[in-house]
């Protein structure tokens, strides 16, 4: 799920055009300052909300994961943004670049949304998958 606008942080795009070096230096460098936010966000704070209401008005229990291909020392600016916005997340795993698919097959989500089709491919095959049709990668992809 997208919850960060893409164009600030982008992997693909930064990794693409500089590599990852350069991508994992400039997210350290920013790891303090948070993302800005992208079109899920406001789904991101409604699933906080829920859950912040089990157990007392809301009869159902509800877990949230951000699965991310970020891995350390980049992962920290995603950390540091939900903190940011006040918003848990029960789980946050950093594959760095690992195959989504598979690991998600093995995590087991009801849902799981991406934005790069390569990942919504590779998942579609283990769970329930949404593509977010916004981000670099799908700009990309409509240009050319």
């Amino acid at each position: 799920m997208r919850a960060f606008r893409p164009r600030a942080w982008c992997p693909s795009r930064r990794r693409r055009r500089d590599g990852l070096d350069a991508f994992t230096r400039h997210e350290t460098a920013h790891a303090h300052r948070p993302l800005p936010p992208g079109p899920f966000k406001p789904l991101l704070e409604a699933l906080h909300r829920l859950q912040a209401a089990s157990g007392t008005d809301v009869p159902m229990r509800l877990r949230t994961a951000l699965v991310t291909a970020r891995s350390a020392p980049a992962h920290e600016r995603a950390v540091r943004t939900l903190i940011d916005w006040n918003i848990a997340v029960d789980e946050a795993l950093f594959l760095g670049g690992l195959d989504k698919g598979e690991f998600l097959g093995a995590f087991q989500p009801d849902f799981y949304f991406d934005d790069q089709r390569g990942h919504v491919e590779s998942a579609r095959q283990h769970v329930a998958t949404g593509h977010v049709p916004f981000g670099i990668a799908n700009q990309e992809r409509r240009a050319s």
